[in-house]
């Protein structure tokens, strides 16, 4: 596995994988707007969006972040790995990557914001605590980098 940045050849690939991820969680699949062009809603406005990428070349993992307008602070967006690819260490090294690009950026703060209800985001409010995220308001973690 390796991790990439976003490249407009995986677009279809990558909307795929994340349909996917929505429907094994058991919500409607549907896709987000931004991920309809990642290049105007991350890379034009100087944020970042990450791929994994496996070993036959097809996207088994995405993420990105975007900074709050005059802070120091950024929100990680759309951070989403193919089911079948879960608990193997991707979600977190693309949360890692994503980390370390803020930081080279001179974010210090990380957020993320969940979803509601809550049981339809579970492997979310477990995933972040694990990574040193702590919930600050209802729906809402952070972490220092």
């Amino acid at each position: 596995m390796k991790i990439i940045e976003f490249s407009e050849s995986y677009r279809d690939d990558m909307i795929f994988m994340v349909l996917q991820a929505k429907d094994a969680l058991g919500r409607k699949p549907s896709i987000n707007p931004d991920l309809l062009d990642v290049k105007a809603n991350y890379f034009d406005r100087g944020d970042m969006f990450f791929l994994a990428i496996d070993e036959n070349d097809r996207v088994i993992g995405c993420g990105g972040f975007s900074r709050i307008r005059d802070t120091n602070e950024a929100f990680v967006h759309r951070l989403y790995v193919k089911a079948s690819e879960k608990r193997r260490g991707i979600g977190s090294a693309l949360l890692e990557r994503i980390e370390s690009e803020m930081k080279e950026r001179g974010i210090a703060v990380s957020k993320v914001h969940l979803g509601e209800p809550r049981e339809q985001w579970f492997e979310s409010y477990a995933f972040y605590p694990k990574h040193g995220y702590a919930e600050y308001e209802p729906r809402y973690m952070e972490k220092e980098l």
